[in-house]
């Protein structure tokens, strides 16, 4: 008997030791981590259509996760592939290399795209100009290259989207595959950089032509369109048209016809979305993500809030019904990620790449500054260029809000390349449109204040960036953007992002402190145990992980 009640004053002092022992969220790794990054979703959306949303989406990263509530993007331009890149690696344009989504060859004055690589095919694409890509301008590596490293490369890496950059760019050099949207086929497709062929998977993946699925009803609003007190009007002049559709209002029963013509049209529509988040999900049952012996990664780009903002400007109601049919997509892939991998096995983020401008027309009904900070520009200054120095085209381009110097013109007729700067950037600051004109090379020392002079030098790229950096006034925007919207600026409107990481390792709570998009990567490092990428200059976040 004395024996009997040792053993059971043992078990229950155990019992009683681990019963008291308080829950520490940071033990273990995640079994897999999500980033999920919205391309140009504005912080603010979170709270502007709050009370529409469900409980299971936005609302269920807000109220289990941890929300940061003050991040800021830390150089410009603020565009796409410099977003997707800057997350992952932790670092900025002048370091990883990344300088726009194109950029022009300082020597050549061609056009570079970010991704595209004329060493590697497309492999199921419909041309090269679609799947000959791959990350070989990325020069850091990336949170997923750090992860593989740590595992041997035995961690599942996937990265899916609409657009190839960004794809490509978050899955680092030596992911498990890359895979992007082939407008041409409504198609995943890859390159040979990653593989020869096409995974059985993605095949039959394609072959359910989910594409036409999704469009076959057309869009119409989610609920009735009275309920969208959010969003101007249904019909404003400053709106796109979507495809064949004769005026931008719901509903757009084009869409079917439209995209048995064109692959492209569900780009610009909510059902872009929801086919990345099932590709996704076929990526993650096929290499069994999330249920392998170490972390795997998934990395997915929403991209349709983009082309939908692009189209139609933060303010109407297709970017609001684009966001409230977002909202139930991730209630699906979030229930489906606690049945196929555990609710307490994964760790996501949400975050965006940049945001976006209020669309000219809004601004000019509503009586604030706004304008084409380009028109006319180039044209302009190439002329006066002329009559000073006797040469024509002595600019290659004006690119992501950069000059760019003919640097061989300069160089053959022993011209004074410090002079035309001086000149230019004289006549810049003479234009109510610029704010700053400045002369890259001597960033500096210009009499910018913070923290605009600190996101110049952090998106110089000396090797290809241009050579002088202008900053517009609050709400102008380039010449293309005369309707709908774009981004690339300082400004909060596109500078200001959301955060929010959920799940495995991770506190609940929120925080206004400011923080950067850099600093997600190394934030993610520590939760993963893992050294930080290559050209990470951002700092853990501790309030997200609790030490």
């Amino acid at each position: 008997m004395k024996k009997i009640s040792a053993v059971v004053l043992v078990f229950v002092s155990v019992f009683t030791l681990n019963a008291q022992k308080p829950k520490d969220v940071g033990t273990g790794k995640p079994k897999l981590v999500v980033g999920i990054v919205v391309d140009q979703m504005r912080w603010d959306f979170l709270y502007r259509y709050e009370s529409k949303y469900g409980n299971g989406g936005f609302k269920r990263l807000m109220n289990e996760g941890f929300n940061l509530n003050n991040v800021m993007i830390n150089y410009v331009p603020t565009v796409t592939a410099l977003g997707h890149t800057s997350i992952y690696t932790g670092s900025v344009p002048s370091i990883h290399g990344i300088a726009g989504n194109d950029w022009t060859d300082r020597e050549t004055g061609k056009n570079v795209y970010c991704t595209t690589d004329n060493s590697v095919k497309g492999v199921g694409a419909s041309n090269e100009r679609i799947g000959a890509h791959s990350p070989h301008q990325l020069w850091s590596t990336t949170i997923t290259d750090q992860l593989g490293i740590a595992t041997n490369f035995r961690s599942k890496v996937v990265g899916v989207s609409l657009k190839d950059r960004a794809s490509i760019l978050p899955a680092g050099h030596n992911p498990t595959g890359a895979f992007w949207y082939d407008e041409g086929t409504g198609h995943f497709v890859t390159s040979s950089y990653y593989m020869n062929d096409l995974p059985k998977w993605l095949k039959d993946f394609n072959a359910q032509n989910w594409g036409a699925k999704l469009v076959a009803n057309g869009w119409d609003t989610s609920l009735p369109i009275a309920q969208y007190t959010e969003s101007t009007a249904d019909d404003v002049p400053w709106e796109q048209l979507l495809g064949s559709a004769k005026t931008p209002t719901f509903p757009y029963t084009n869409l079917a016809a439209d995209f048995a013509a064109k692959k492209g049209i569900i780009r610009t529509t909510p059902f872009g979305n929801t086919l990345t988040l099932k590709v996704a999900e076929a990526a993650l049952d096929a290499y069994r993500m999330g249920r392998n012996q170490e972390t795997d990664f998934l990395a997915v780009n929403i991209a349709s809030t983009d082309y939908v903002g692009h189209s139609f400007g933060p303010n109407s109601i297709e970017i609001q019904d684009t966001y409230l049919r977002l909202d139930k997509d991730l209630e699906n892939f979030f229930t489906m990620l606690d049945k196929k991998v555990g609710k307490d096995n994964y760790l996501v983020f949400l975050s965006a790449d940049h945001g976006g401008a209020h669309a000219m027309g809004y601004m000019e009904a509503n009586k604030m500054l706004t304008g084409l900070f380009d028109d006319g520009l180039q044209k302009n200054l190439e002329e006066e260029l002329k009559a000073k120095y006797t040469h024509e085209k002595l600019i290659w381009a004006i690119d992501n809000y950069q000059i760019y110097l003919n640097q061989q013109l300069i160089r053959e007729h022993k011209l004074d390349a410090e002079d035309i700067k001086q000149n230019i950037i004289n006549r810049l600051n003479r234009d109510p449109r610029v704010l700053y004109a400045v002369d890259l090379a001597k960033i500096g020392s210009a009499a910018i204040p913070e923290p605009i002079k600190s996101r110049i030098i952090n998106g110089y790229n000396w090797q290809r960036s241009g050579d002088i950096q202008i900053i517009s006034h609050d709400g102008m925007l380039p010449n293309y953007a005369k309707k709908g919207t774009t981004h690339s600026v300082w400004n909060s409107y596109d500078a200001h992002i959301p955060l929010i990481f959920m799940g495995k390792g991770v506190k609940k709570g929120q925080s206004t402190k400011p923080y950067h998009m850099t600093d997600i990567a190394p934030t993610l490092a520590q939760i993963l145990k893992i050294e930080n990428p290559s050209g990470n200059i951002g700092e853990p976040i501790s309030e997200v992980i609790g030490n």
